[in-house]
């Protein structure tokens, strides 16, 4: 009876106490959910802060896919070696559509001359204009056109029936008549393996230093008498296939050109249609910053 006793008397005790947690409780809880959504309410306003003011292009999901992939190659260049993470650079492979376009180019030759006695002429002759136009269709392969508008006169007769009519030549002092012509229009094929290059259509060939570049490029008025003499006024420039090769040994630099045309220079061939060949080799060493010692060798043949 003693211990039943104590029971409930415990139970009796205990029960207000009991009675005043459960009314506190909501309380206290409805406190607790407020302190919350309070809480809440303020890190909404911190991520709507932060996300206006994120940039557009930050906002925008293929930049935000950039960001990661650049941040993805920058951990697994941190991962590998740090000197090959140094040395290794990155470039663009897209081509937009200034890329695509020819490079277009314009280059005048104009003749002054002054004479005694003619005063009242023409002397100023605008004896070429040159447009070239370059295309580097991938990064093995170019394609180039010069087309030219020639001017008669304000050229240097030097021998009887070559050039033009200029200060040494003849009577005739103006310029009467015009021509265009494509100059040079080929294909050309560039870092093939083992050093080779090769070009197809009608260009400049490479006989000699001076012949491979254009009149308004020379160092003079015009091509040097033994050019002249023995290819004509323009030089040599024929339709067929060069193969240049660049040789991977040094010291030095060590060239040698082959070339296959069909023969179109009246000079050297007169009239023929035969397949005429040409062969040069070309040495080139660098002696000082400002000095360097060239050689070469050219060969031709053909009916």
């Amino acid at each position: 009876m003693r211990v039943l006793s104590a029971t409930v008397l415990a139970s009796l005790i205990a029960w207000p106490n009991l009675l005043a947690a459960q009314e506190q409780e909501p309380d206290s809880l409805r406190a607790e959910i407020a302190r919350l959504e309070a809480r809440l309410d303020s890190l909404v306003a911190q991520i709507e802060g932060m996300r206006l003011a994120v940039p557009a292009e930050q906002d925008d999901p293929i930049a935000r896919l950039r960001a990661a992939a650049a941040e993805a190659a920058g951990a697994e260049q941190q991962r590998g070696d740090p000197s090959e993470a140094e040395d290794q650079q990155f470039s663009g492979r897209q081509r937009s559509l200034q890329a695509l376009n020819p490079e277009i180019s314009v280059t005048g030759d104009i003749f002054a001359q002054f004479r005694e006695g003619s005063i009242d002429e023409n002397n100023f002759i605008p004896r070429e204009f040159e447009f070239s136009f370059i295309s580097a269709l991938d990064p093995y392969s170019r394609a180039k056109i010069y087309v030219a508008h020639h001017e008669e006169g304000g050229d240097l007769e030097i021998f009887e029936g070559l050039g033009g009519h200029g200060e040494e030549g003849g009577e005739e002092d103006g310029h009467g008549g015009a021509s265009t012509e494509i100059e040079e229009g080929y294909l050309e094929w560039v870092n093939l393996p083992g050093g080779f290059s090769v070009a197809v259509g009608h260009f400049r060939q490479r006989f000699g230093t001076y012949n491979r570049w254009h009149g308004h490029a020379l160092p003079g008025s015009g091509y040097f008498l033994p050019y002249q003499v023995f290819l004509g006024e323009e030089g040599l420039a024929q339709t067929g296939v060069s193969v240049h090769w660049l040789a991977p040994f040094g010291p030095g630099a060590y060239e040698a050109w082959f070339e296959v045309t069909r023969s179109g220079n009246e000079s050297m061939f007169g009239e023929s249609n035969e397949p005429s060949f040409l062969g040069h080799v070309n040495t080139f060493w660098e002696l000082s910053p400002s000095t360097y010692f060239e050689l070469g060798v050219s060969g031709l043949t053909g009916d």
